[in-house]
């Protein structure tokens, strides 16, 4: 049912004024300045201070964030992308000195004592590993970076290929509107869309090589700069990863090779089995098989349109709110959708992938993606829905690094969504059938994804450690990529003829452009979903209030312990993966026996 809906509204601004617009710099470093210069003479004071500078910096946050939104939504408007450049050139290496000098500020105060507030800790913590990573001589590298980094955007999103129409005339589409048609169950249209996507990448593999090349080389400056020996380690300082170290990274990859790498061959053995079944001509199982419904169906379709998919989305999310009554899970979507927070078709221009923007003064995000019918959006719309219940959920703690948690909790908040909503996945599906094709592709991408967590890892790993090594050439680093992807591959699909492409088939991962080394928690959020799930299914109120009673938390607390208000382990060993992947797996064939 409908409820009545209220609309957030900003916070006051009682220090930086009701009508602050952010035009140039000028306006916003006498507020920096006085965060700098004011006398803090006791612990109040001091409370003061530390929400006056939430609060300014709130504002740049969603400042900037309405920008890099607008820009993702049109990459070929020249005026959103300067308006996104201007911020990165002309505000954000101002920040950072001041961001550092204030992180001194507060660490250095004497009334620090005094201060009792839950998550503080979580927050000083990460301020003085801050402190201690930040150098001057980064400023303009950093600005370098997130300049280069967002060129990767534009090539991606202007990448289309023609295909023939329903009425045989060809028609120019994007990528992603392409990726649908890898479901179609005529196989040469499959072999000619997934050629044509591949032609295409390949086509600019030479620019998103130097492009590579050149972020590579720029962060291991920064990380040189900073006292460390690579990249890696000190991304893992930046991105405050206070609970893990790269040694347990490693350990999941080998606990993924052995827990889940095997069930990839089966699948794809009984993929091959039912696809010989249905084409008399079908003898070796290849890359552009490995999307289309086995059993030789039409793709699933689940929507039509992006509001469809919304409205349908709203729906599932009601349904969650009945197991701990109310309406929060729905409203959080109709709330969105009535700010119109929310852009979620593909179209020529607009950037690639999905994401949930947290939007830091109104504290409703915004989700962005490019939806084209498929299976796949569904999953994206309830994952992001995922990220925005958590925004939700988080909104009103006090501070804005209490608002701002890792993503190894913030893709447990999405990811365990994917797998709470499943069972109301039949407001998508009045078929029984189609529902049942659904849940179990599913869950076997499920079985899919942590191997290829698991490759774009370790191959960070190796591309960061071995940066300052001459040999690590292009040449080099493609091996290095056929090498790993094979480990964590089935043995069933052939790639011959296809080398090619494979040896660039990681340049389709936006996250190993923008965002480096943001993908392991993906795998570890995977885990932890799994939990979630697992614990709905046994009590689905106490296992929701679980998950929320988690997700409230933000980051008042260390990671583990707000695994542990979830009721589920921080564990990377074969034994606890291999336990998890079984309760999918045993999943899996329920539902292929029709229970």
């Amino acid at each position: 049912m409908e409820t009545t809906l209220t609309l957030p509204m900003r916070p006051a601004r009682p220090f930086i004024g009701e009508e602050f617009v952010l035009k140039t710099w000028d306006e916003v470093k006498p507020l920096y300045d006085n965060l700098v210069e004011r006398p803090l003479n006791n612990a109040d004071e001091l409370r003061r201070w530390l929400a006056d500078r939430s609060e300014l910096e709130s504002y740049l946050s969603e400042n900037f964030a309405w920008r890099y939104i607008r820009m993702t939504c049109d990459t070929s408007d020249a005026d959103l992308i300067n308006q996104f450049n201007f911020f990165i050139t002309e505000i954000q290496p101002q920040l950072s000195a001041y961001e550092n000098t204030l992180d001194k500020r507060t660490v250095e105060s004497p009334y620090l004592t005094e201060l009792r507030e839950k998550g503080f800790d979580i927050a000083l913590r990460g301020m003085k590993k801050a402190i201690e990573i930040f150098r001057d001589e980064n400023i303009p590298l950093q600005t370098e970076i997130q300049t280069e980094q967002r060129k990767y955007g534009a090539l991606v999103g202007a990448m289309t290929i023609s295909v023939n129409n329903t009425e045989g005339v060809p028609e120019e589409i994007t990528l992603p509107q392409a990726g649908t048609l890898l479901q179609s169950p005529d196989r040469a249209l499959r072999e000619d869309v997934w050629l044509k996507i591949q032609e295409r990448r390949y086509q600019d593999k030479d620019q998103l090589d130097e492009l590579y090349t050149r972020l590579r080389d720029l962060r291991h400056q920064v990380a040189v700069n900073a006292g460390f020996a690579n990249f890696r380690d000190y991304i893992f300082a930046a991105m405050g990863r206070f609970d893990y170290t790269p040694q347990d990274c490693f350990d999941f990859h080998a606990s993924v090779s052995k827990a889940v790498v095997p069930l990839l061959d089966q699948l794809a053995l009984e993929r091959k089995a039912k696809l010989a079944r249905v084409d008399a001509a079908f003898d070796v199982l290849r890359p552009w098989d490995a999307k289309v419904d086995p059993d030789g169906l039409p793709a699933l379709k689940p929507f039509e349109t992006g509001n469809e998919l919304l409205n349908k989305t709203i729906t599932c999310f009601n349904r969650l709110d009945a197991a701990v009554g109310g309406s929060y899970f729905s409203d959080c979507l109709r709330i969105m959708k009535a700010m119109g927070h929310l852009d979620l078709e593909s179209r020529k221009g607009k950037a690639p992938g999905g994401y949930n923007y947290p939007l830091e003064e109104i504290g409703v995000p915004f989700i962005f993606m490019n939806a084209t019918s498929s299976l796949r959006d569904l999953v994206t719309m309830v994952h992001e829905g995922g990220h925005a219940v958590h925004s939700f959920l988080t909104r009103d703690l006090p501070l804005k690094p209490f608002r701002n948690p890792p993503m190894e909790v913030a893709e447990l908040a999405s990811m365990s969504m994917e797998l709470l909503t499943m069972d109301s996945w039949d407001v998508f599906f009045e078929n029984p059938e189609d529902l049942k094709r659904a849940k179990i592709q599913h869950l076997e991408s499920i079985i899919e994804t942590l191997p290829w967590v698991a490759t774009i890892d370790k191959f960070q790993h190796w591309v960061y450690e071995t940066a300052a090594d001459p040999a690590a050439t292009v040449d080099a680093r493609k091996t290095a990529w056929v090498r790993i992807f094979e480990e964590f591959s089935d043995t069933i699909t052939s790639w011959d003829g296809l080398e090619k492409y494979e040896a660039y088939s990681w340049q389709k991962q936006l996250h190993l452009y923008e965002v480096p080394f943001y993908y392991i928690e993906y795998g570890i959020a995977q885990l932890g979903a799994i939990g979630v799930w697992m614990n709905f299914r046994q009590d689905p109120q106490k296992g929701l209030q679980g998950y929320m009673n988690a997700l409230k938390l933000g980051y008042t607390a260390p990671i583990r312990d707000i695994y542990r208000a979830a009721d589920v382990p921080f564990d990377f060993s074969e034994a606890h993966i291999g336990r998890l992947i079984r309760f999918v797996w045993d999943e899996i064939e329920r539902l292929k026996k029709g229970f």
